[in-house]
């Protein structure tokens, strides 16, 4: 009895994940303990891994094992694309069309759920504008995404700073993170001004 305890706890803890039903969190647990012990000590490790080393970055907040990411350090900041999280960053760079930095809000502004702009990440924003020539705003296109970029435009127009909006390839109501590359890519690059 003690074994089938182990495999609902397992299951449960899949089943938690977002996404994931029980279905889902069943075949994940029979799946684990069908690997090889091996297999399932570098699964348990790659976890333990991420929420002992994986941090936000000090510059525009997306996830990094650094101080600074990767695209913060390499790339031409002249440009930054606004998005809501983290796992946008990752939907855009799929598309490969766009080299420049990235700030993640990490959150929108929600008046039902008492999230104001002080709640999420635009006063670091403001603090990355020197030397800024575009700023992009890829919130998602649905009433609270685009409220924050409406927000993040008015915000922004007394820096002098071009403020463009991706188009809207994306259907109203979706998240970034679920759309496909070219839908991406053309949304990106029909942008417009806010």
């Amino acid at each position: 009895m003690r074994d089938i305890d182990s495999i609902a706890k397992l299951a449960g803890c899949f089943a938690k994940m977002p996404g994931v039903g029980k279905k889902t969190a069943g075949r994940y647990a029979y799946a684990v303990i069908n690997m090889p012990r091996d297999e399932a000590e570098e699964f348990s490790s790659a976890i333990l891994d991420v929420k002992d080393k994986v941090r936000f970055c000090k510059t525009c907040g997306n996830f990094t094992d650094e101080d600074e990411c990767e695209i913060c350090r390499r790339r031409d900041g002249s440009v930054i694309l606004v998005v809501k999280e983290p796992k946008d960053v990752t939907a855009i760079e799929k598309v490969r069309e766009y080299s420049g930095v990235y700030h993640i809000l990490h959150g929108v502004i929600d008046p039902n759920n008492n999230i104001g702009p002080d709640d999420i990440k635009i006063k670091e924003l403001l603090v990355r504008l020197d030397g800024v020539s575009e700023v992009i705003v890829a919130t998602n296109p649905d009433l609270l995404g685009e409220a924050t970029a409406m927000y993040i435009a008015k915000l922004l127009k007394p820096f002098g700073v071009k403020v463009t909006r991706i188009a809207h390839g994306l259907p109203v109501g979706s998240e970034i993170e679920y759309a496909d590359e070219m839908t991406l890519s053309r949304a990106l690059s029909d942008r417009r001004t806010m």
